[in-house]
């Protein structure tokens, strides 16, 4: 797969000795998704939908910071991925803007706020209460 058959805002490789790009991983960040690809004959991608991202965290090692790098910590309600490490990138700090940015355009989108996602298993205990209440009522008549 090209690099123009994803429309991303933002790409990067993982960075490796002296904050060079001699890897195989490789970031991008579309409006609505955060993809990891790595590998080079066999290639492997990840995605996380952005508005399922619930933190992040800048990290900035003195290892990376040395050569202008750091890294971002994503936590999220990805089932497959809760926590991915977008590492050793230029320009982290604007990196980690951008995904503010489209987090908060994907949640307005969806009308998502944070209690929204850190409540799910309240809201199927609620859903299944309801659901009660109307099968008793239902079974009255």
């Amino acid at each position: 797969m090209k690099n123009n058959e994803i429309d991303c805002i933002w790409t990067d490789k993982k960075r490796t000795l002296f904050g060079l790009p001699l890897s195989f991983t490789r970031y991008f960040l579309t409006e609505t998704k955060l993809i990891t690809r790595t590998g080079f004959l066999n290639v492997d991608e990840d995605e996380i939908d952005i508005y399922k991202i619930t933190d992040k965290k800048v990290l900035l090692p003195v290892g990376q910071r040395m050569f202008g790098c750091g890294s971002i910590l994503i936590f999220s309600r990805d089932t497959d991925t809760p926590e991915k490490e977008i590492h050793s990138i230029k320009n982290v700090r604007q990196v980690s803007k951008l995904i503010d940015k489209y987090l908060n355009i994907m949640r307005d989108r969806y009308g998502i706020r944070g209690r929204d996602l850190m409540g799910i298993h309240h809201h199927d205990a609620h859903d299944m209460h309801d659901m009660d209440y109307a099968d008793q009522h239902d079974n009255n008549y």
